[in-house]
């Protein structure tokens, strides 16, 4: 499945933005969909994913009450509703889709960029 990303852009400490990641081609009930991010100088970590079928959901700690993944299966795509953003929310944002069953996530979109400035 391809994915694309975006939705990115500066905002301040606080604010909002939500990003949205678009599929081509049929995503399979068998698939989770994710969000990752990676800081300048820093690697790439896990912010949230939720379960294609089933919708159930996953964060990272570092976001849990502020972030919050859904989907819309009739657009084919996956949201990610970030609130009160801190500078140290600022990377690049990706979005992933996995067979469920697997750990390794097999399609990448390309990244959007999320800047917050204190």
């Amino acid at each position: 499945v391809q994915l694309q990303a975006f939705g990115g852009g500066l905002v301040q400490a606080g604010g909002s933005l939500r990003l949205s990641c678009a599929a081509s081609g049929r995503i399979s009930s068998a698939y989770t969909m994710g969000w990752f991010r990676q800081a300048p100088g820093k690697e790439r970590e896990f912010v949230a994913s939720i379960n294609w079928s089933a919708g159930n959901r996953n964060y990272a700690d570092s976001v849990k009450g502020r972030f919050t993944i859904s989907r819309d299966s009739a657009k084919n795509t996956i949201y990610l509703q970030m609130n009160s953003l801190k500078p140290e929310d600022t990377a690049v944002y990706y979005c992933a889709a996995k067979t469920t069953s697997t750990l390794r996530y097999a399609d990448w979109g390309q990244g959007t960029q999320v800047t917050v400035s204190s």
